[in-house]
């Protein structure tokens, strides 16, 4: 199918003002269809790994119901909490999309207002595939439906068109919260042409990750692992594990001071009889070893 490109927004001044970066982010994920198990939430996962190699700290993520009260208060709070907060789902041409509503309650944003490049872009897109799948008479009532995805806060919104392939924009908030689609397709698409957009430290140090592989299980090693994390608190070193069922655990080593981490990594492969497999900084590629 040919469809047609578009031009991307330009990338305007930092939304959160000179000099303010996104240092942390939380996610909210609505629908009932995730609430009751009819649909499996990938986004929070997508937008967890976004922010990780981004070196932004996911501090939450929320899984509510289309409900107008419940993404209002959702809205409020993790805005006041957090630098960035990404919304999925409930966008699209049914009644219970009901998320630009919800969010302009939130911002005091009513009434909601028709945007005209979105308009513009959407009936671009539906007359190729039209033409392409040849499609019958399109009613009224379609078309009325399909236009619910350009009404919009009436204020204080900012339009994102932030790829060529696509004609649904991400709409933001107040500067720093972003209201993406909850097919996963659209929204891994648009978040990942949102990064430039989203003020980010570009002298911000990328911390480093050391993986230590070990066969055994991981109730042996607890007990050093909550004596390595006590240890690397006041270090602001982050010590995980990541459980490979059947094949024992991977002990992650978090922080920005590469010869300290590697110090420890020694005490870890002695400690847990393991050994080092993977290293490198967050967000770039790290091969392992093993």
């Amino acid at each position: 199918m040919d469809l047609p490109t578009f031009e991307k927004s330009p990338i305007g001044s930092n939304p959160l003002g000179e000099g303010n970066f996104v240092k942390n982010a939380a996610c909210i994920i609505i629908g009932d269809e995730v609430l009751n198990g009819k649909t499996r939430d990938s986004n929070s996962n997508y937008f967890a790994k976004w922010c990780f190699n981004l070196g932004i700290d996911l501090g939450r993520i929320e899984v509510i119901p289309d409900d107008v009260g419940d993404i209002v208060e959702a809205a409020k709070r993790l805005t006041s909490k957090y630098d960035l907060v990404i919304t999925s789902g409930g966008i699209g041409p049914t009644p219970d999309d009901i998320t630009y509503e919800s969010i302009a309650k939130a911002f005091d944003a009513e009434p909601l207002k028709y945007h005209d490049e979105t308009l513009r872009r959407m009936e671009e897109n539906l007359k190729a595939r039209r033409r392409d799948a040849g499609q019958g008479e399109v009613t009224e009532d379609m078309i009325t439906a399909r236009k619910r995805m350009a009404l919009f806060p009436g204020r204080d919104a900012e339009i994102i068109f932030p790829t060529t392939q696509l004609w649904v924009p991400v709409v933001r908030m107040h500067g720093r919260l972003c209201i993406l689609p909850g097919i996963p397709r659209l929204f891994e698409a648009l978040l990942d042409g949102l990064e430039p957009y989203v003020p980010i430290d570009p002298n911000r140090p990328r911390p480093y990750r050391l993986l230590i592989h070990t066969k055994k299980p991981e109730s042996n090693i607890s007990p050093f692992l909550v004596e390595l994390t006590d240890k690397c608190k006041p270090e602001d070193i982050k010590v995980g594990s990541y459980p490979n069922f059947g094949e024992g655990v991977d002990v992650s080593l978090i922080g920005t001071n590469l010869d300290r981490l590697k110090e420890l990594a020694e005490e870890v492969e002695k400690r847990v009889d393991g050994k080092l497999v993977a290293q490198g900084k967050i967000g770039e590629a790290s091969s392992r070893k093993d």
